[in-house]
């Protein structure tokens, strides 16, 4: 979806009054599950979901739903009341189909109405099934379906050349947008396979087909990322410039349009932000358009005011443009997002693969050996998304098949739901400490041990200070393990959380987690379908509840996080080499306690990026306060694995100019206040006119609200 028709700006009394009838389920909602690939189960989620209204007292029925005869769904939809199809006259026949004018003069809130992308039979009221879902809705009624995204058109012609054979029945992106939410149904290759072959898709006599159409593993793979991709492109962002997940690049004349796009992508790439790119004049637009859809980009028209370095109406919370005039203009103020003035000529680079970079590298070295087991990590954009049920589920799928499976811990938070599906499975009893029994576990050998909350930290440190350590132990035992992670868990990502939900997180885990895991599945929830599970004591204690709706819980953060998370799942799953866009992040401060909390927020960066990390701060004079401050300063940039130079120098630009090398970036912090009209100039403009080739200046962040998880 272009970003100029998602981010308008709206009257905030008018939006938010309108968000609180919709979250409240005081109007009319669109609900469409998406599926990679049958057999995701799009009916079962429909199904137990309307169930979960009606038994929240809404009156819900089922419009049409086919339940292909399996037991379990039958007995899930003989809980519901159905609207009786009508008949239609076909050649020499009659066929049964869903009654739009039956639904529309019943009762009921809520409709049921399965492969949206249906066609219709002649003689009914609209050609397409999507049709008759918006009907329901501008008629006042709530409606649950489901497509599977090769149906839709923009994805079809892709889809097509995946599976083999040619997709007729088709739904328009303009549908989806259309809808309230939409929700991605993400279910592993390996799983869909197993249900295939098990008889839970089509019919024992088509299992082989299938199996070499659109199941082979490397389609259900792609169709997979095509499903994600859209759910990311129709995510809606949030008002505030500073929290939009964008990255705007200006191009000019005097760039060349690849080099510089290609590293403005590889810098957006790890922060998770979407690039789009923009044009000033004297600027090729037919090849800025190839080089920019082949960064996997989006062109978008010149921001107004955008010339004479006015922000005011660009939404993105990174702004990128070349050194030169454009960028004294846009630095003669306080920034209110990042900014990266980078330089025409420099290239990207290659990242690097050595292990020994890697947080984790003594373990993913080991994955090549036999006998290792098998990582499956459920991953969610916040608590209560559904993490720990979906595994526990998954467990109870793998008992059937005759599995030996164990919990060996699982956390339930009080939640009847979640509690009640650890009915059936072995437990190993926890520790007297409440942690996990690694002992046990190792001893009793299963084939998969279900470990909750990877990110947790354990009481007693000792060699295994995490949970994630303790998994590493069970793996190498050659035990599978299904655990649960929230995004905000992941260290590259918390620059970003903090941005978008002003919390910082403090149980973080490296972003290798995914590299390392066998098999991520994304869980996923609508922004105020979680907000009602909190209001109804499903994720935290009753006292808990107004803080988590007014913070960290309040729409807008739950939108972006989920953003995030899906951004996450794309990026592990990207098999391209990626690119540096510098070779080392320098950053410069002055000589003040309160700069380490900037030392650490570069030295996430450096992380993010795999790049080496150095700490510049330059004084005018030695003595025991200024050495004070450069002790704080040096002490947080060893914790973070960085270098560090203190010097004395009459122009701290100029100086830390002269130490920059070829393919470092020099970072800054944007000032706070704007300058008098005899003020110094900021360090950032001295720095640029001193020599210095590329800047990153961060905009200043506020102090973060306490975290929730």
């Amino acid at each position: 979806m272009p970003p100029c028709e998602r981010q308008h700006v709206r009257d905030p009394k008018r939006a938010d009054a309108a968000a609180l009838l919709a979250e409240l389920g005081l109007t009319p909602k669109l609900t469409i599950y998406l599926a990679g690939a049958p057999g995701a189960g799009k009916t079962h989620r429909l199904l137990t979901d309307a169930l979960g209204e009606a038994k929240a007292g809404r009156r819900v029925a089922i419009g049409w739903i086919d339940t292909k005869g399996r037991p379990q769904l039958e007995q899930l939809a003989a809980g519901l009341p159905r609207i009786p199809p009508r008949s239609f006259p076909v050649a020499a026949t009659v066929i049964d189909d869903f009654d739009l004018a039956a639904a529309l003069a019943s009762d009921y809130e809520t409709i049921l109405l399965d492969e949206l992308a249906h066609s219709n039979p002649s003689g009914a009221l609209h050609a397409k099934r999507w049709q008759d879902a918006l009907a329901l809705r501008e008629a006042g009624k709530s409606v649950l379906g489901a497509f599977n995204v090769m149906h839709l058109d923009t994805v079809a012609p892709v889809a097509e050349r995946i599976v083999g054979y040619p997709i007729r029945e088709l739904v328009p992106v303009t549908f989806l947008r259309k809808a309230d939410r939409v929700i991605a149904l993400d279910v592993a290759p390996s799983v869909l396979e197993s249900r295939l072959r098990t008889g839970r898709i089509v019919r024992d006599e088509d299992v082989e087909r299938a199996a070499a159409g659109v199941f082979q593993p490397k389609n259900l793979t792609m169709m997979r990322e095509l499903l994600l991709r859209v759910v990311d492109d129709l995510t809606i962002p949030v008002i505030a410039p500073s929290k939009v997940s964008t990255a705007l690049a200006i191009v000019d004349g005097a760039v060349d349009p690849e080099q510089f796009v290609r590293r403005a992508a590889a810098f957006a790439d790890a922060l998770d932000l979407a690039l789009e790119v923009s044009a000033a004049d004297g600027v090729d637009r037919e090849r800025l358009t190839d080089v920019t859809l082949r960064a996997d980009g989006g062109v978008v028209p010149l921001p107004k005011g955008f010339d004479r370095g006015n922000l005011s109406a660009v939404r993105a919370s990174l702004v990128i443009v070349p050194r030169g005039p454009l960028a004294d203009r846009i630095l003669a103020l306080p920034l209110d997002r990042d900014l990266l003035v980078a330089d025409p000529a420099g290239t990207a680079t290659s990242a690097s693969s050595e292990l020994a970079r890697h947080p984790y590298g003594f373990a993913l070295g080991d994955r090549m050996r036999i006998g290792y087991g098998k990582l499956t990590i459920y991953l969610g954009s916040v608590a209560g998304s559904g993490k720990t049920y979906a595994m526990l589920d998954r467990a109870h799928q793998l008992v059937d098949e005759g599995v030996d499976v164990v919990v060996a811990l699982v956390e339930t938070h009080g939640r009847s739901e979640t509690a009640a599906l650890l009915n059936g499975l072995e437990q190993i009893p926890r520790l007297a400490n409440g942690e996990m029994d690694l002992n046990t576990l190792l001893l009793r050998h299963p084939r998969v041990a279900l470990i909750d909350e990877l990110a947790h930290t354990n009481l007693s440190a000792g060699a295994r200070a995490k949970r994630y350590d303790d998994v590493i132990a069970v793996l190498r035992s050659g035990i599978d393990v299904l655990t649960t992670l929230n995004v905000q868990h992941f260290e590259g990502v918390g620059d970003a959380v903090e941005r978008l939900t002003g919390t910082r997180v403090r149980e973080t885990l490296p972003d290798s987690v995914l590299e390392f895991a066998d098999e991520v599945i994304f869980i996923d929830v609508a922004p105020d379908v979680l907000r009602q599970r909190l209001r109804e004591g499903k994720i935290y204690p009753r006292e808990r509840i107004d803080a988590a709706l007014s913070h960290f819980f309040r729409t807008e953060n739950l939108a972006a996080l989920r953003e995030l998370a899906v951004r996450e799942m794309l990026r592990a799953r990207s098999e391209q080499r990626r690119e540096r866009p510098f070779a080392r992040v320098v950053l410069g401060v002055a000589p003040r306690e309160r700069d380490v909390e900037l030392v650490k927020r570069a030295a996430r960066l450096a992380r993010r990026l795999d790049v080496d990390l150095r700490v510049v701060t330059i004084s005018l004079r030695d003595d025991p306060e200024t050495r004070t401050a450069i002790d704080a300063l040096a002490r947080a940039t060893t914790e973070a694995h960085g270098s560090f130079v203190a010097e004395v120098a009459p122009d701290a630009a100029v100086r830390v100019a002269e130490m920059l090398g070829a393919g470092d970036v020099l970072a800054v912090e944007s000032p706070r206040n704007r300058r008098g009209w005899f003020g110094k100039r900021s360090f950032a403009v001295r720095a640029l006119a001193a020599g210095a080739r590329e800047l990153l200046v961060l905009a200043p962040r506020g102090h973060p609200e306490p975290s929730l998880s």
